[in-house]
C-alpha cells in the first residue's frame, strides 16, 4: 500500500509549509496587490475629487470590505473631499478582494468612468489581468421621498429607475457665472446691498442616519445635496458653516448659536439649508424628534437677531412637508391661462417716530422643496430634486436675475420633472416646489463682482 505523500515529508518541511500557507492566509485577509495599490495612487487625485460615496460605501460594507465602524469614521470626515480621502486611506489595507469590489461598486452606482480609468491604468502596468468587470448595471438610481412612515416605506426593485433632467450620472462640476460690471450697475441701486466679502455666511445643516423610534431610513443621495450646496455657497462669495447629523436639541442650539456669530454684523446677507426627513411644518433630527420652522425663523427674526436687520435672509428646506405622493393629472387640451392673482394697495397714513420700526419678521426668503402635505422626491445617486435643480439655475442665472425670479424658475423644472419607477406609488411621480418671501427690494446675489 502506497504511503501518503503528506506523511513521507520530513517534520521541517511541513513546518515550512504550514508557515508559508499561513502567511498566503496572512495575505488573504491584509495585503491588497501591489499593482491595484500602484493603480488607485496613480488616480487618487481624480478619484478624491469625483467620488460619490453615498451608495457605494454600503457595495463595500455589503461585501465586509469596510466595517461599520469605518463608514462612521468616513462620514464624520467634513466634505465630500476628506471623505473620499480617508476611504482611500483604508482600501489598500482591505485585503486582496479590496480592489476587485471596489470596481464592482463604482460599476453598480453608475461611476463606470472611474472603474475604466483604474482599469486602464492597471492594464498598462502590465502584470496582471484587470478584474472581471459587468458590461451592464447592477444597480440604478430610484426616486424615494424624505419621509414615509414606516407602514408605507418601499423597497423598489434593482430596475426600477427615476426618469433623470439629462443624460448625467451624478452631479457635475459646478460653475457660477459671474455678473458683468455694466449689470451690477444698472440693477444694485434698487436691491439689497451686496458687496461685503464675504458676501454673508451660509450654513448647510444635512441629517443622513437616523435613530429613535421613528425608523426613519438612511437618506441615500442626501451627501450629494450637502456636498452641492456647500460648493455652490462657497462659489458664490459665502463662507459656510456645516452641521452634520443633529439630533433636533443640537439643531436649535447650533441654530442659535450660528445666529449669534458676530461676523453676520458685517456682512450683507445669511443663507440657511436645512436637509432632512420632516412633516409639514418642521424638520427630524437624527434622533427622531422634531424642530419646528417657526422657531428656525424666529431664531433669525429682527428681535432676535439684530445684526441681521434689514439684510436678506434665505432658508431652503429639503423635507417632505406630508406623505402624500403627488400622483399629477392628465394636462387637458389646449393651453391654460391662468390670471394672476390681484393684489390690493392700501396707504395706512405713515406716523413719524423718532426710531424706526421694523416688522417683527422681514427680509427673509424661504424655498420649500415641496407644497405642503406633500413628500419631497430624492434620488439616491443624484440627490434631490430641488436641490439640483437649484444648483443649476443659481450657478447660470444669479449673474443677471433676482433670488425671487430664480426660484421661479426652479419651479418650472421641477414642476417637469417626473418619476419612472413601474410597479411601485413613485411611478410618474410629480412635486412641486413653492417659496414664501418678506423681501422688500430684489435680491440679487451678484456673483464676481467686485472681483476679488
Amino acid at each position: 500500500m502506497a504511503t501518503p505523500i503528506a506523511s513521507s515529508r520530513p517534520a521541517f518541511q511541513q513546518k515550512d509549509l504550514m508557515t508559508a500557507d499561513r502567511g498566503r492566509r496572512m495575505l488573504g485577509v491584509c495585503g491588497m496587490h501591489p499593482d491595484h495599490q500602484e493603480a488607485l495612487k496613480k488616480n487618487r487625485v481624480v478619484l478624491a475629487k469625483q467620488l460619490l460615496l453615498g451608495e457605494l460605501l454600503e457595495h463595500l460594507l455589503e461585501k465586509d470590505i469596510i466595517t461599520l465602524e469605518m463608514r462612521e469614521h468616513i462620514q464624520a470626515k467634513v466634505g465630500s473631499f476628506s471623505q473620499n480621502v480617508e476611504l482611500l486611506n483604508l482600501l489598500p489595507k482591505r485585503g486582496p478582494q479590496a480592489f476587485d469590489a471596489f470596481c464592482v461598486a463604482l460599476r453598480a452606482t453608475k461611476q463606470g468612468h472611474l472603474e475604466d480609468l483604474l482599469l486602464t491604468t492597471l492594464s498598462g502596468l502590465q502584470h496582471v489581468l484587470p478584474p472581471l468587470r459587468c458590461d451592464y448595471d447592477l444597480s440604478v438610481p430610484f426616486p424615494v421621498c424624505e419621509s414615509c412612515p414606516s407602514h408605507k416605506k418601499l423597497r423598489l426593485s434593482a430596475d426600477t429607475v427615476e426618469q433623470p433632467l439629462d443624460n448625467g450620472d451624478g452631479p457635475s462640476s459646478l460653475q457660477v457665472t459671474p455678473c458683468t460690471p455694466e449689470f451690477y450697475q444698472t440693477h444694485y441701486q434698487l436691491a439689497y446691498r451686496l458687496q461685503s466679502q464675504p458676501r454673508g455666511l451660509a450654513l448647510v445643516l444635512s441629517n443622513v442616519h437616523f435613530t429613535g423610534e421613528k425608523d426613519l431610513e438612511f437618506r441615500s443621495g442626501g451627501d450629494v445635496d450637502h456636498s452641492t450646496l456647500v460648493a455652490l455657497f462657497k462659489l458664490l462669495g459665502y463662507k459656510v458653516h456645516v452641521l452634520l447629523d443633529q439630533t433636533a436639541q443640537e439643531m436649535l442650539e447650533k441654530l442659535q448659536d450660528f445666529a449669534r456669530f458676530p461676523a453676520h454684523r458685517v456682512t450683507d446677507s445669511c443663507i440657511v439649508a436645512l436637509l432632512s426627513h420632516g412633516v409639514d411644518g418642521g424638520i427630524y433630527g437624527v434622533d427622531g424628534r422634531l424642530l419646528q420652522l417657526q422657531e428656525v425663523f424666529q431664531i433669525f427674526d429682527n428681535a432676535n437677531c439684530p445684526s441681521l436687520q434689514n439684510k436678506p435672509k434665505m432658508f431652503f428646506i429639503q423635507a417632505c412637508r406630508g406623505d402624500e405622493t403627488d400622483r399629477g393629472v392628465d394636462q387637458q387640451d389646449g393651453k391654460n391661462h391662468a390670471p394672476s392673482p390681484g393684489c390690493e394697495e392700501a396707504d395706512a397714513g405713515r406716523e413719524d417716530l423718532l426710531k424706526t420700526r421694523l416688522p417683527t419678521r422681514s427680509d427673509m426668503i424661504c424655498g420649500y422643496a415641496c407644497l405642503k402635505g406633500t413628500a419631497a422626491m430624492r434620488n439616491t445617486k443624484r440627490g434631490s430634486w430641488y436641490i439640483e435643480a437649484l444648483a443649476q439655475v443659481f450657478s447660470q442665472r444669479a449673474c443677471d436675475m433676482h433670488v425671487a425670479d430664480m426660484l421661479v424658475k426652479v419651479n418650472a423644472l421641477i414642476k417637469e420633472r417626473e418619476g419612472y419607477a413601474p410597479g411601485t406609488e413613485f411611478h410618474r411621480c410629480k412635486e412641486m416646489s413653492e417659496y414664501c418671501s418678506t423681501l422688500c427690494r430684489h435680491l440679487y446675489l451678484f456673483p464676481g463682482h467686485p472681483p476679488t
